[in-house]
């Protein structure tokens, strides 16, 4: 059974930053294509970065440049490194296949970017 577990988030300020980890359960995690996604109050679930089992790499426009999605796969583990926050950015944080599967989503983690 795939099982994600996200944490990392928390209260910062603008222009701070925070890394997000995901970690999964399963022994072909390595093969798995991962995401990043985001929901804010009031909006639909979105992609914020991808990253595949051989480590290419996609960003969604508004985080291009201030987001890095990386992977270890020795630790199963899926990282959101988050630089330049915005108050845009504040929305709970998951992780799931870079092609979702609605019964493995989490419970996600709070980033909350405010002054």
């Amino acid at each position: 059974q795939v099982q994600f577990v996200e944490s990392g988030g928390g209260l910062v300020q603008p222009g701070g930053s925070l890394r997000l980890s995901c970690a999964a359960s399963g022994s072909l995690f390595r093969i798995y294509a991962m995401g990043w996604y985001r929901q804010a109050p009031g909006k639909e679930r979105e992609l914020v970065a991808g990253i595949t089992g051989g480590g290419d790499t996609n960003y969604g426009d508004s985080v291009k440049g201030r987001f890095t999605i990386s992977r270890d796969n020795a630790k199963n583990t899926v990282y959101l490194q988050m630089n330049s926050l915005k108050p845009e950015d504040t929305a709970v944080y998951y992780c799931n296949l870079l092609i979702p599967i609605r019964a493995y989503w989490g419970q996600g983690t709070q980033v909350t970017v405010s002054s």
